[in-house]
């Protein structure tokens, strides 16, 4: 069993996961209230930003799933957990609800990670097999997109109903997208890479970058904080446009 001291590092990395999402929201705020020209949607410059930032917390909750379950967590602490990211996706879903109606997120990152989670903790014990299964779950979207293209699939795997996979040809018109696959296995490949260290005796290989205080404390409150960063900020661009009025 490993002392969760010893792994300030992850909480780091994913604090500044988390600074570099705060960055990539706030320009999209800017550029939603009209204050900038950018198309968050398709110009590569914001979709494969949004590509690094996911990925790399995705990796980090992989690593704390290995961790976890290294230091013996109980099912009961992992579900009040788990009941937490839940509710706080349902909110997510009823405030865009409210901002973009016609483009709510009815599975985003929180969403994903709800069922992502349950998953990983099913399949801790896969060692590395974990591995292959990242790969798989990785090339599966690929792999459904063309075959439902060319009608190697059933079109019904783009309806919404069943969009929470991830095995479709066209994107859901919504402002977050995360579905299982293919992200389950950066997530997966997260949870070999800790556990493949810790089988070893030693510590995560994120576990061992240098630990920034102020990263780590938002990296321990990464849920809170996210929760709270797009009100706040939204908050704040509503007051400047009513005090900038003339």
């Amino acid at each position: 069993m490993h002392s969760s001291q010893r792994f300030d590092g992850i909480d780091s990395l994913r604090g500044l996961a988390m600074v570099w999402m705060t960055v990539f929201h706030f320009s999209f705020d800017l550029a939603n209230a009209g204050y900038t020209q950018q198309n968050f949607y398709v110009d590569p410059v914001w979709t494969w930003q949004r590509t690094c930032i996911l990925s790399l917390f995705l990796l980090c909750a992989g690593a704390g799933q290995a961790i976890a379950v290294a230091q013996g967590q109980s099912w009961g602490r992992f579900w009040r957990r788990w009941a937490q990211i839940a509710g706080c996706a349902l909110l997510v879903s009823l405030g865009s609800w409210f901002m973009f109606p016609k483009s709510y997120i009815h599975f985003g990152v929180l969403h994903g990670m709800a069922v992502m989670l349950i998953v990983a903790r099913l399949t801790a014990g896969w060692g590395r097999w974990l591995w292959l299964a990242g790969l798989l779950a990785v090339a599966s979207k690929f792999v459904a997109a063309y075959a439902i293209s060319t009608g190697g699939m059933p079109q019904f795997f783009n309806e919404k109903a069943l969009n929470w996979l991830g095995w479709v040809s066209r994107l859901p018109i919504t402002e977050d997208y995360v579905p299982v696959f293919p992200w389950l296995g950066v997530l997966w490949w997260g949870m070999a890479a800790t556990q493949w260290w810790l089988q070893r005796g030693g510590r995560p290989p994120m576990a061992s970058l240098r630990h920034v205080a102020p990263l780590g404390w938002l990296g321990r409150h990464s849920l809170s904080y996210y929760m709270l960063h797009q009100p706040i900020m939204l908050g704040g661009l509503a007051l400047f446009g009513v005090l900038s009025r003339p």
